[in-house]
């Protein structure tokens, strides 16, 4: 389709390279060629676009075979337009000039003209063909025929029509009717199948056999070297008793050897070890006596010393008490009655009990006053 634009009244046509466009105005060509690119006005113009790439063209129809089968076939057309002006003036290619729509449909047109002519000469040749031999050769012989007769066809080249090539897909017959040809190969497939599933069982049964000899043979043989081995197995046992019976008398030997050395030794250990003990006890003892000599002559050092000291101290102390006896003699012997009384009583207070209260009467208490005033006067 062209691309058509407007401005200020006048249109633009933008083909593509693979479009042959006509331009007439007035009746007269004006442009003419694919890929062009002008401006016209829509009054006076009359446009048409004409495709000239290769295009495909599938068409399935239905025939019937000399033997009265339908079967369809399916094939494709491939053709191009190589002649656009004769295209044009036998077919409508007009374009809107103010949307660049085709006005009808051409290629519809010639895709009908295409399927008739390739079903007409496709049914000339089905018809006269089984359908056996159709479903072996029909592809063939009907892609050759159509060929033929497209380009034997007066009108595509009137036309302006290229046919490419052309392609027969399949032809195939109904389905109730294919099954039906396909029932004698499966058939036949099934029976072959069969066949060499029998063959497979009877080889399969003959190996079977085969491996169950082997099994009787092999348990045989089996059977026989397990006899073989009880016996051998006893033998070993038998020797094995010997050999363990010798190994443990010279394990015995051994081991009473090794005692007897080991008692005789533990008792020299024994008496050497005794032997120690009462030198280290000896040596004990002596040096306990030792100490206890060297400590009863510290102790008894020391308890004469004790001894002297206090002897010491108690003549010193009684020196001093001696003394100091004689000393409170000598001043109470040059001290008067009266003080002495006063000393007395104050000695005497000092070792009294406590006392709340003393009552003096006043016999005491005038002798005392009287004397006290003796005294002064003294």
């Amino acid at each position: 389709m062209a691309d058509i634009t407007r401005r200020l009244g006048w249109r633009h046509l933008r083909g593509a390279p693979t479009a042959h466009v006509r331009h007439h105005r007035s009746g007269k060509l004006v442009h003419d060629g694919p890929g062009l690119s002008f401006w016209f006005r829509s009054l006076s113009a009359a446009l048409s676009e004409v495709p000239v790439d290769d295009r495909e063209l599938a068409m399935t129809f239905h025939a019937r075979t000399v033997d009265f089968q339908d079967v369809a076939v399916q094939a494709t057309v491939t053709y191009r337009i190589s002649d656009p002006a004769v295209a044009a003036a036998r077919l409508d290619f007009s374009v809107d000039p103010d949307t660049g729509v085709w006005r009808s449909a051409p290629l519809e047109q010639l895709g009908t003209l295409l399927t008739e002519t390739a079903q007409q000469h496709a049914l000339d040749v089905l018809a006269r063909t089984s359908l056996s031999s159709a479903l072996v050769d029909g592809v063939t012989a009907v892609r050759e025929r159509v060929a033929a007769g497209l380009a034997a066809e007066p009108r595509l080249p009137a036309t302006g029509i290229e046919i490419v090539a052309v392609r027969v897909v399949a032809l195939r017959p109904e389905p109730e009717v294919e099954r039906a040809l396909r029932t004698p190969a499966r058939e036949q497939i099934q029976q072959e199948a069969d066949r060499a599933t029998y063959e497979r069982r009877a080889v399969a049964v003959e190996r079977e056999r085969a491996i169950a000899e082997n099994e009787l043979a092999s348990q045989i043989e089996l059977a026989r070297r397990e006899e073989q081995l009880v016996e051998q197995r006893g033998t070993n046992a038998r020797r094995e008793a010997e050999e363990n019976a010798a190994a443990d008398k010279v394990r015995a030997e051994a081991e009473a050897t090794r005692t007897v050395r080991l008692a005789d030794a533990e008792a020299a250990r024994s008496v050497k070890l005794a032997e120690a003990e009462a030198q280290r006890s000896e040596r004990l003892t002596l040096a306990e006596a030792s100490r206890t000599v060297r400590l009863a002559e510290a102790e008894a050092a020391r308890v004469v010393q004790l001894a002297r000291a206090e002897a010491e101290s108690a003549r010193e102390v009684g020196e001093a008490r001696a003394q100091a006896q004689a000393a409170w003699l000598r001043v109470h012997g040059d001290v008067d009655v009266a003080t002495l009384h006063a000393l007395t009583g104050t000695r005497l207070a000092e070792n009294l009990p406590h006392i709340d209260s003393v009552t003096i009467s006043p016999d005491v208490l005038t002798g005392l006053l009287s004397r006290l005033g003796a005294g002064d006067r003294e």
